[in-house]
């Protein structure tokens, strides 16, 4: 059993239950957030602040994965309310400064860049924090453990703290009461074999619980973690046999979305649960992942 408590804060992305968490844990002098979420839900964050008695001045640090809007969103604004921002040395340099971080979203998500996400504003150097891999950070009686973890983003942390283990994207998509889980396929850094290689540095710290961004705590550790790497295996063989035949993105887009629909729903999986999956990982935007990491690390030499 736990000794710290740790509450999760649904932001209702998009009028959806359980597409984003942020993750509290109050400490003797205010509270700490794992992941934060886009601006787009700051009104939800200040709710479920509020359903704990805090309010947005009482979130002393917040600790990012990575800097993904889902995830990074709205740390400035946090900031500017007065909380230290924690982040992987890589991805610092886009909360500092966040315009090419914006402008290549904006290409994919274009005029829905606002309703989706808010907005996003810059972390003030003063206010932002690089910690390096292995380096634990106390907090009164918090000791929070950053474990650099690549294979979804070059940029990415996961977070031990008394046992929990936050695995912000390379824990995978998992909602509650499944045992199914999906992987966010996205560019420009994907890598399968970086991402095996972290996910078994998370099997040898043997945490007791998972806490994905997409969403929810479970306490089947071992189970979440070998499911990972399943998945994997099998986005490897599925990439095998289908890109051979080098389809277009928007091919690929098209079966892998099928794909993972079919995969859903063999899992026992109802098509509802599937939505919320689709809201919070788009399916379509694995296909240029996929095609990007097949054509620079897989694909035969001619």
């Amino acid at each position: 059993m736990s000794r710290i408590s740790i509450h999760t804060l649904d932001l209702h992305f998009q009028h959806r239950e359980t597409a984003i968490a942020a993750y509290l844990i109050r400490h003797a002098d205010g509270a700490v957030l794992v992941e934060c979420g886009p601006g787009s839900t700051i009104e939800s964050l200040k709710t479920g602040l509020q359903a704990h008695g805090l309010s947005l001045e009482d979130v002393t640090h917040v600790f990012l994965s990575h800097i993904h809007l889902d995830h990074a969103g709205a740390a400035g604004y946090l900031a500017r309310q007065g909380a230290e921002i924690y982040v992987h040395p890589v991805g610092a340099p886009h909360l500092r400064n966040p315009e090419k971080l914006l402008a290549s979203a904006k290409r994919i998500y274009e005029d829905q860049m606002d309703a989706l996400w808010g907005e996003f504003l810059p972390v003030p150097e003063e206010r932002l924090h690089t910690p390096q891999d292995g380096e634990e950070i106390a907090i009164g009686n918090l000791r929070i453990v950053a474990v650099d973890t690549p294979g979804h983003a070059k940029h990415h942390y996961a977070y031990l703290v008394d046992g929990t283990c936050f695995t912000g994207d390379i824990g995978g998509v998992r909602m509650p009461g499944q045992r199914y889980l999906r992987l966010p396929l996205v560019p420009p850094d994907l890598h399968l074999e970086t991402w095996r290689e972290s996910i078994r540095r998370l099997q040898r710290l043997k945490p007791k619980r998972i806490a994905p961004t997409h969403f929810g705590i479970y306490e089947d550790a071992d189970w979440h973690l070998q499911a990972v790497l399943n998945e994997l295996d099998a986005v490897s063989r599925w990439l095998e046999e289908v890109m051979p035949a080098d389809p277009s993105v928007e091919e690929l887009g098209q079966k892998v979305v099928a794909w993972m629909e079919t995969r859903g729903l063999q899992a026992g999986v109802d098509k509802e649960t599937l939505r919320t999956y689709e809201i919070a990982n788009p399916t379509w935007m694995s296909a240029t992942g996929l095609q990007r990491y097949w054509r620079k690390f897989r694909q035969p030499a001619s």
